[in-house]
C-alpha cells in the first residue's frame, strides 16, 4: 500500500483525470501502479477514457516518475492521505469520487482517528437570519456535547457559527476548505481557523497555497457530505451551496435533516424544497434528532445491562458469519463494522443487506446496524 501512495498522487497530476476516473482505474486494474504501467490499449477499456484523455495520459505519464514526484511533493505538502493510507476516512471511500489526495492540518488525535469518529455536517446560507443563527447554535452545542465531530466549510454565516459554537461547547470540528489548507478564506475567520487547528482538523483536496476559486467550493461540498453519516441544512435559499451538499448527501445515501422555515422567508426556500423531496424536519425536541443520529446520552453513571441471551443462528456463509460476529444489540456504525471485520466496503454492504433480508440485522438511519 505504501507504493500505491505515490501512484494516487501521480494520477492526480495528470490533467483531465479527475477523482472519478482515478477511482475507475483503481477498480479496473486492482492497483494504480498496474494502471500506470498499462498500455493505451488496456486503458481504453476503462469507461471515460476517450482519445483525448488517452493522448494526455500518454504524453504526461512519460514525464512523471511517481516515487520522485512523491518525494518532491512532500517537501511542500508533508501532511496528506491517499486512499492507500489506513488513516484515510473510510466513509469517503464509499463515494464515487473520493479525493485521490486529501491534505490535512490540525489535532493529532483527529488525524489518527478520523475514520472511527461519528461525524455530522451542518451547512447553510452565508447570510442567515437570527432564527437560523439561534438554531445553529443550539444544535451545534447539542451535537458537540453528545460526542459528535461536526463538519462544515468555514464559509461566512452558518458555517462560521457552527465551528465557533462547537469549539465554545468543548467539542471537535472539521473544516473542509475550497483552498489549500494553509489559505484562510474568508480572511476574517483567521482566529477561528487557528482555534479549529487546536482541537479539530482542516481538510482540503487542494495542495498548499491554492487560492480561492469559485469552482472549488461546489466540489468540496461532496467531501463534506461524504465524510458524514448525516447532513443538517439550517437555512438555504434555492440557489445555495448548502443545497449542493444536500444533493451529494442524497446521492451518497446519507441522511438529510432540515430546519423548517416560513413559506415567505427567502433563506428557507431551499429548506422547504428539501422537505418536499423527503428530507426529515428538525423539530423543537432535539432529543429525537440525537436519537436518530445515534447519540449516546450524557450521563454521570454507567448502567450495566444484563448479558443478552445468545440466539441460535442459521448456518451462514463465512462472509456473513464474519459480519454477524461483530454486530451486537447496540447500534454499530457502518465504518466500525468495516474496521472490525477487515473486509472491503462492498463486501460488508452486501453482507448486511443479506442479513437484513434474513431478519437477523436491523438498520437505523445513519447507516447503523444491530442484531434484530
Amino acid at each position: 500500500m505504501a507504493v500505491e501512495r505515490a501512484y494516487w498522487l501521480a494520477w492526480s497530476h495528470i490533467s483531465g483525470i479527475g477523482p472519478i476516473l482515478v477511482q475507475r482505474l483503481q477498480q479496473h486494474f486492482g492497483t494504480l501502479k498496474t494502471a500506470w504501467e498499462a498500455s493505451p490499449k488496456q486503458l481504453e477499456a476503462v469507461e471515460g477514457f476517450g482519445f483525448q484523455t488517452l493522448a494526455k495520459v500518454v504524453k504526461q505519464r512519460s514525464h512523471l516518475h511517481p516515487e520522485q514526484l512523491l518525494a518532491q511533493h512532500q517537501e511542500q505538502n508533508p501532511y496528506f492521505w491517499t486512499p492507500a493510507d489506513p488513516e484515510y476516512p473510510r466513509l469517503l471511500l464509499e463515494i464515487s469520487s473520493p479525493p485521490p489526495v486529501l491534505y490535512y492540518r490540525g489535532a493529532v488525535e483527529l488525524q489518527e482517528n478520523l475514520g472511527q469518529i461519528p461525524m455530522v455536517a451542518i451547512v447553510g446560507t452565508r447570510q442567515p437570519s437570527e432564527y437560523g443563527i439561534r438554531w445553529t447554535r443550539q444544535i451545534s452545542t447539542a451535537l458537540a456535547k453528545n460526542g459528535f465531530t461536526v463538519v462544515s466549510g468555514l464559509a461566512e454565516g452558518i458555517d462560521t457559527e457552527t465551528h465557533a459554537t462547537v469549539i465554545k461547547a468543548g467539542g471537535r470540528t472539521v473544516a473542509v476548505l475550497g483552498t489549500g489548507v494553509d489559505v484562510i478564506y474568508p480572511a476574517q475567520n483567521q482566529q477561528l481557523y487557528k482555534q479549529i487547528l487546536n482541537t479539530g482538523l482542516v481538510l482540503s483536496e487542494y495542495p498548499s497555497k491554492t487560492p480561492p476559486d469559485r469552482a472549488h467550493f461546489p466540489r468540496r461540498n461532496r467531501i463534506i457530505a461524504g465524510l458524514c453519516r448525516a447532513v443538517l441544512v439550517m437555512e438555504a435559499p434555492l440557489k445555495s451551496g448548502a443545497l449542493i451538499t444536500a444533493n451529494y448527501a442524497n446521492e451518497f445515501g446519507r441522511d438529510i435533516y432540515v430546519l423548517p422555515g416560513r413559506l415567505d422567508d427567502y433563506p428557507s426556500q431551499g429548506c422547504l424544497k428539501l422537505l418536499s423531496q423527503g428530507a426529515a424536519p428538525i423539530l423543537k425536541e432535539l432529543d429525537e434528532l440525537l436519537k436518530m443520529l445515534g447519540a449516546i446520552p450524557q450521563m454521570d453513571f454507567v448502567q450495566v445491562s444484563p448479558e443478552p441471551q445468545q440466539l441460535t443462528l442459521p448456518d451462514l456463509s463465512p462472509e456473513l458469519q464474519k459480519v454477524m460476529d461483530v454486530i451486537s444489540s447496540d447500534y454499530l456504525p457502518f465504518d466500525t463494522i468495516i474496521q472490525q471485520t477487515g473486509m472491503a466496503t462492498g463486501e460488508v454492504a452486501s453482507a448486511l443487506l443479506q442479513l437484513e433480508l434474513m431478519g437477523l440485522v436491523s438498520q437505523m438511519p445513519g447507516m447503523r446496524y444491530r442484531r434484530s
